[in-house]
């Protein structure tokens, strides 16, 4: 029988404590399924609700960006010669949690990583990797709010003159 780092078996161990059945796996077949956990969110808190029942699950959308520019010295490239790479993840940021907030409802977007590089004081960011997690518990207003992501990014890219890639790191709908 396998054993644990102690030496100890499993079925010895439950032995000990009373929880070796003689039902063998598989021979109860539940009729229903109870899932119980401390909510993962601050709501019930804030409303003082001491227990509540889950009316939706949201849909997850995790994209990665990686966005390209070109490093120049901060303080002797003008800002119309610029093609920084932080300026486009840091308005995906602002138009990201904006756009939340516009479409209301159960919308939420985060920008929760954000990596720049070189990452120097005095230097125009050549490279920005950051994520974005749209979330939303109705499909179609996830999808706008995936479309209206992109579009932003399009849009600010072709005017700061960056290229962008995106990976798709998790899709589930709602």
């Amino acid at each position: 029988a396998a054993v644990d780092k102690d030496g100890q078996a499993v079925g010895d161990e439950l032995r000990r404590i009373g929880y070796l059945g003689g039902a063998r796996p598989g021979a109860m077949r539940p009729h229903a399924f109870v899932e119980l956990h401390i909510e993962q969110g601050p709501i019930l808190d804030e409303e003082k609700v001491q227990i509540g029942v889950v009316e939706s699950v949201q849909g997850i959308s995790w994209t990665e960006y990686t966005v390209t520019g070109v490093s120049n010295h901060a303080g002797t490239t003008p800002m119309r010669l610029r093609r920084d790479a932080g300026y486009l993840a840091a308005s995906v940021n602002l138009f990201a949690r904006k756009l939340a907030w516009e479409m209301g409802g159960n919308q939420v977007a985060t920008v929760g990583a954000l990596a720049l590089r070189p990452n120097l004081i005095n230097v125009v960011p050549n490279r920005a990797v950051f994520t974005v997690d749209l979330r939303n518990t109705d499909e179609e207003k996830l999808k706008q709010a995936e479309a209206a992501v992109a579009a932003h990014i399009a849009e600010v890219a072709r005017e700061e003159r960056v290229e962008v890639e995106a990976k798709v790191l998790a899709r589930f709908e709602p």
